[in-house]
């Protein structure tokens, strides 16, 4: 029994390490790609860079994701999986401009 789980233990940490990544900036209240295209069925990271002077939040409705991103810091969501179709997601701090959506497909 013991053995079942340090390998159930050890492909689960293998598997952690292959999710797909996908990279997305805000900078003076605009993200960059306003798209991003993941697979459906999946569980991916997002990484977010704050490359502008003040802070942004990564929000989201529809994917339950709220989190504040610092100047100059980034950081990680993990997403998914997702049945396919289009999640919208906003800047909080700049939601006329700060906008984008995530494709699964």
């Amino acid at each position: 029994m013991k053995s079942l789980i340090l390998v159930l233990i050890i492909s689960a940490v293998a598997n952690a390490g292959e999710l797909k990544n996908f990279h997305l900036t805000v900078k003076d209240g605009v993200f960059e790609p306003t798209t991003i295209r993941i697979p459906a069925g999946e569980k991916v990271q997002i990484e977010v860079q704050n490359n502008g002077t003040s802070a942004e939040e990564f929000e989201s409705v529809e994917l339950n994701r709220e989190k504040v991103v610092t100047p100059g810091k980034s950081i990680k969501l993990f997403i998914g999986p997702l049945s396919k179709g289009e999640y919208k997601f906003f800047g909080d701090f700049h939601k006329d401009t700060a906008q984008g959506k995530i494709v699964a497909e």
